[in-house]
């Protein structure tokens, strides 16, 4: 009996076995890249029930559908409040392919080109923070916060008192974090209660809470930046509310800082910026904050930026920041200065970035000579072959800083800046915000971030990146394997 029961047990497995594989072939390429479908059948079929169990509990790059819906619904919102922003004046200096990027953006993520703005660069965290805490204690309206990382510490805590300063003055304050990225640190009971106990409004976001009915794919996260004031000024680009230790106490041992870059925005370009904190509170609340700003104007002056926010992420059908990052290379005419911590192309961008750099086009990519997530470093080393054959050099800022900023400029008129990699974490699974802002002044300042970089770094040659030892070139290589579904 005890022979027989066996032998139907491991039939049963076998077909289970043949049925996992027969479905996941079926059903895992529709509507996924090539890239992520191979990513996922290696793992269902080399680890037949974890892979296939871990494919239906992240698998899905798409928010639950209410999510889905009040983006939609945010859209349209966005679009009637915008109606008539999206007009620049254009002279001798705007690149005559600048008006379809333009056009792309606003189909993509209903945002329009306002002109008439002004910027101003903070590559040191601790500038930043200063500068996001004078511009909180001058709000007379309201105060809207989100970030990936928010925990009180040290760094921070001026920023928290000067939120509670501004309470205390019957300034409204709201403030979005993401659930698991913050939790992750230390201070996030107390950050927390810092809120409470100030009387600000806080929520978190994308919330893995299934007691409470809160559960959506865990990975997919809010990786946004972003702070607004009156809706006058607004900050966004890479950093963190935290120190640039990230408060780990192995990264102050080993000096390990991140060295990340924000902006400061004045002008029409802040009403943009809100409407993503908009959407994303109303996403975790609700609550429409369907107030119309008065749109911050000024008068032209030739060193005026025009700026256009580009939202991304899995709330929305395409991938908005591919889609820009891509269109942006292929239009290049003359350089390009990459600067991303994550850079794990998809084939779209691998393909858009050594075309660029087959026909003529200077190219750099800044990246950190370590990184702080392992297979993605590996993942990331996989391409630099490629790269450099194309004629793509390579800068590696130098160990124990890890390069976090995320920014590029083409040509010397146009330019991005934001939360998102260049990765397809970024593409795919993040909420992000990317600025494009044209202006030759923009670009200088970020050219001279870049020198800054180049500066604390060394370039890598082919010669020598060929030559590295076996064991990293077969890590990084595995590593590639899994890099759609990092």
């Amino acid at each position: 009996m005890e022979h027989w029961l066996g032998i139907t047990i491991t039939v049963l497995l076998i077909l289970l076995d043949l049925a996992i594989r027969a479905f996941s072939i079926i059903y895992v390429p529709i509507d996924r890249k090539p890239q992520t479908a191979t990513g996922w059948l290696l793992a269902i079929f080399l680890i037949p029930y974890i892979g296939f169990i871990v494919f239906l509990i992240i698998g899905s790059t798409k928010l639950p559908k209410a999510r889905r819906e009040k983006q939609s619904e945010i859209n349209d919102y966005i679009l009637d409040q915008t109606e008539g922003m999206d007009r620049v004046k254009t002279d001798e200096t705007w690149p005559k392919w600048l008006n379809s990027v333009v056009q792309l953006n606003r189909g993509l993520g209903a945002m329009p080109l306002v002109g008439g703005n002004t910027a101003e660069l903070y590559p040191d965290s601790v500038e930043s923070i200063a500068a996001m805490t004078r511009a909180v204690d001058e709000a007379e309206r309201f105060v809207h916060v989100e970030f990936y990382i928010a925990t009180i510490d040290p760094t921070t805590k001026p920023f928290f008192d000067a939120l509670e300063r501004a309470v205390e003055r019957g300034v409204s304050v709201k403030f979005l974090m993401d659930h698991i990225a913050s939790r992750g640190y230390p201070g996030y009971k107390a950050t927390k209660a810092r809120l409470d106990d100030m009387g600000a409004e806080w929520h978190l976001m994308l919330p893995i809470l299934p007691l409470q009915g809160k559960f959506q794919r865990p990975d997919l996260r809010n990786h946004r930046k972003i702070l607004v004031v009156d809706g006058r000024v607004g900050f966004t680009g890479s950093q963190n509310l935290i120190d640039d230790s990230y408060d780990v106490k192995a990264h102050v041992e080993k000096g390990l800082r991140y060295k990340d870059l924000m902006a400061r925005f004045e002008g029409p370009i802040v009403a943009g910026i809100n409407a993503l904190f908009i959407t994303d509170w109303y996403s975790e609340t609700d609550e429409l904050l369907r107030e119309r700003e008065p749109v911050q104007r000024a008068e032209p002056h030739p060193e005026m930026l025009d700026a256009q926010v580009v939202p991304s992420g899995p709330g929305f059908d395409g991938e908005n920041n591919l889609r820009l990052f891509n269109a942006l290379l292929y239009a290049a005419q003359d350089r390009v200065s990459i600067t991303s911590p994550y850079f794990v192309p998809d084939e779209s961008m691998l393909y858009a970035i050594t075309t660029t750099a087959q026909r003529g086009v200077a190219v750099e990519l800044f990246v950190g000579e370590i990184g702080d997530h392992t297979m993605t470093w590996h993942a990331q080393r996989s391409y630099y072959e490629a790269l450099l054959r194309a004629g793509v050099r390579i800068f590696l800022y130098k160990q124990p800083t890890i390069l976090h900023a995320k920014h590029f400029t083409i040509d010397d008129s146009v330019s991005v800046i934001g939360s998102s990699n260049m990765d397809m974490r970024s593409f795919s699974l993040n909420l992000e915000i990317t600025v494009m802002v044209r202006g030759r002044k923009f670009v200088d300042q970020l050219r001279q971030v870049q020198d800054d970089y180049r500066a604390e770094s060394f370039e890598i040659t082919l010669d020598e990146w060929v030559q590295r030892p076996t064991r990293s070139q077969v890590l990084d290589n595995v590593a590639r394997l899994t890099a759609a579904l990092q």
